[in-house]
Formats: C-alpha cells, sequence, structure tokens
C-alpha cells in the first residue's frame, strides 16, 4: 500500500510486541494456569472461561497482567466450584509476579529505528495496559531516552486517540501511529484521519483480533519495524 508520510511530524510507537516481547508471556502464564486446573476441566474449557473472565473483567480492571491475574484467580474459583487449594491460588499470584517481574526483551531493531528517527520526528509512546507495569517496562527497556511523551490510555478508541492529539496540540495531517494491532493501533487512528503502519507479531490475543469484514488496505503493513526506515526520513 502506497502511503503518503511527507507531513508526518509526530509518530506513536505502540509498546507491548511492537517495541518487546509481551503477548507470549500471557500464552505462556496460560499454558500454565490451566496445568495447574486440570483435575477440574479441560484445557480447551479452561482457556476459553478465562478468556471470557477476562472479557467480563476488562471494564472493572483494565488492561494489563494484574486484571490478568485477577481474572486467573476467579476463573479458577468458577471451574473448582470454589474447591481449589489456597496452594492453587499462592501459585496464581506467583505467576502474575514472575510475568511483571520479567525482563524487558526488544524486538528486533526497535533501538536503532528509534535512534534514528528520534532526531527527524517527536516520538511518543501510545499503549495499554497497567500504568505501573508499563513505565517499569519502558524504563527497564532502556528506550526512555528517545520519547517526548508516554502515554498509558485505558483504551485505544477514536476518542481515546483524538483527545490525546488535541491535548498535545499535534494535527491529526502530521501524526502517524505504528503498532501491532488493528484493533487498536490501525483502525481507530485511520477513522479520525491520521495515518498507521501495521507490523503484526507471531501471537495476537484474541480479545485484538478483526473481523475479515474489518480489515483495510489503506495503511502500510511491515513485516518488521526496521522497514519503516525505507519510508522515513531519518
Amino acid at each position: 500500500m502506497e502511503v503518503d508520510f511527507k507531513s508526518i511530524k509526530v509518530i506513536g510507537f505502540d509498546a507491548d510486541d511492537t517495541l518487546w516481547v509481551n503477548e507470549t508471556y500471557f500464552r505462556e502464564t496460560e499454558e500454565l494456569f490451566a496445568e495447574l486446573l486440570e483435575d477440574y476441566e479441560t484445557k480447551n474449557k479452561i482457556d476459553q472461561e478465562l478468556f471470557k473472565m477476562e472479557m467480563k473483567n476488562l471494564e472493572t480492571y483494565g488492561y494489563g497482567i494484574k486484571g490478568f491475574v485477577l481474572s486467573m484467580i476467579e476463573s479458577a474459583l468458577d471451574l473448582s466450584n470454589k474447591q481449589v487449594p489456597q496452594e492453587t491460588i499462592a501459585k496464581i499470584l506467583e505467576l502474575g509476579k514472575k510475568m511483571i517481574s520479567h525482563p524487558v526483551e526488544l524486538l528486533d531493531g526497535v533501538e536503532e529505528v528509534l535512534a534514528q528517527l528520534s532526531g527527524k520526528y517527536r516520538l511518543i509512546v501510545l499503549t495499554k495496559g497497567d500504568l505501573l507495569d508499563q513505565e517499569r517496562k519502558l524504563e527497564k527497556s532502556g528506550l526512555s531516552q528517545y520519547f517526548h511523551h508516554v502515554e498509558v490510555l485505558s483504551d485505544k478508541k477514536e476518542s481515546n486517540y483524538q483527545n490525546l492529539l488535541d491535548h498535545l496540540d499535534i494535527k491529526v495531517s502530521e501524526f502517524l501511529m505504528i503498532g501491532n494491532s488493528l484493533k487498536s493501533d490501525v483502525l481507530p487512528i485511520l477513522n479520525i484521519g491520521a495515518r498507521a503502519v501495521h507490523v503484526p507479531f507471531h501471537t495476537t490475543w484474541a480479545h485484538e483480533m478483526v473481523a475479515e469484514e474489518e480489515m483495510v488496505n489503506n495503511h502500510l503493513k511491515l513485516s518488521r519495524l526496521k522497514d519503516i526506515l525505507k519510508y522515513l526520513d531519518h
């Protein structure tokens, strides 16, 4: 897809699975969670019930590891008819703590891209999740120096983006968003008249899946982040 980036002055980067690995750790933890509850249900059923619980709790807990852990505990209680041992609850909490303390694993080419673009463009981080956790990951990543602003949003809908751009006095025509999620990083951005680049990650949370009829082609899709340097001045 041919997209004109000549007017771009500000570039927003999603964080999880765009700058660093994230979803992989959730999937690994789900596998361990299913093993803890294998006496009560099949793995498929456990996965389904956990996802339903996450969706039910999104409005209450928001996105991130802490909400995920609470949903695992609530699912364990439901699936076991409240018979799950205290030791299992303790193990679930430990799974969450392990996720939070996990080293930050940068995706290929990320620092090179940021280093080359930061001299020409104003770079910002626009991500969802738990504020404390995302601030911690950004600090661990060593990437803070490249960004003018970091914003942890409760959601990534058109209104969230538009309000933030207005607040930061960024013109829609001068803004580009780069991320791994069509649902969160591409569609809402295109809908407010800005431009977007989709860099898919090999693992996608079911909640971020986009139906075939929602697919669009008026954005640039890249197989790796480093390829953006072919399209932008730096």
